[in-house]
Parts: structure tokens; sequence; C-alpha cells
């Protein structure tokens, strides 16, 4: 199978979230996908519930929601802090395709972009062309 080329920044979508077109890093440093998310709490029937509310990112809509947790896990952030968090299975559409991905929630206030698309995602589907951004909307057009 030949493997798609992406930018260092692209847009995907969550399905299941109601989130279209959400700005991510791609980012072949992590190992998994994170999501940014406000009040992140599992209740005792393993729900996880968060809000989607930033001002910065305009296609978060403010929705409190509850998804399966998929499971818990410790995750190495950026700086180096260990943190254990709660991890969600859900349908994405990215590069005109679907695809069923577990993405880590964290609050992700003090970054850039809302979502990143780590290693597990990419590997066996896509190379990243650092120099490129946003590929996966040309492609849409040329379709």
């Amino acid at each position: 199978m030949k493997k798609k080329i992406i930018g260092r920044r692209e847009r995907i979508s969550i399905l299941d979230l109601e989130l279209y077109d959400l700005d991510a890093k791609v980012d072949t440093g992590a190992d998994s996908n994170a999501l940014h998310c406000d009040h992140i709490e599992i209740d005792e029937h393993q729900m996880v519930h968060f809000t989607l509310l930033d001002e910065v990112h305009e296609s978060y809509h403010g929705k409190r929601m509850k998804m399966p947790l998929h499971k818990l896990k410790l995750i190495k952030s950026s700086n180096g802090e260990v943190q254990e968090r709660p991890s969600i299975k859900v349908d994405v559409e990215f590069f005109g395709k679907k695809y069923k991905t577990v993405i880590s929630l964290t609050n992700r206030s003090d970054m850039k972009f809302p979502m990143l698309i780590g290693r597990k995602f990419m590997e066996k589907r896509f190379l990243v062309d650092v120099s490129q951004e946003n590929l996966a909307q040309t492609h849409e057009k040329e379709i």
C-alpha cells in the first residue's frame, strides 16, 4: 500500500465529537494522539466526561461530552512530566477517509494546536513532509 504524504500541520475531523476541520499538529515525537479538553472526569460507569471549550479554536463548541473510557494510560508530556490520561476510541475523518483511532484527553490550553496526531495513527498510512502544511485540504479540493 502506498503511503500518503502529509504536512507538519493538518486538519482532522473527530466525527463522534462533532469537531470538524480541527487544526492538528503532526507530531512524530508523540506516540499517540492527544486532544485538548477541560474538566475531565471519569464516573463509576467508566464513562469519561469532558468539555470542549476554548476561545482560540472556533471549532470547539462548548459542549459537555460523554464517551466510554477506552483506557487510562501513563503518558510523558512534552515537558517530561508523566501524567495518567484517559483515552477514548473515536471515528475521525482525515484525508477523505474514515479511521477508528484512540485519542488521549488532556488540557492543552498552553499549546498552539488543540490536537496532536501521533505516530501510532500515522504508521503504515502516512509519511510526513515537514516543509508542507494542510495537504489534506489540497487533496480534498482535487477530488
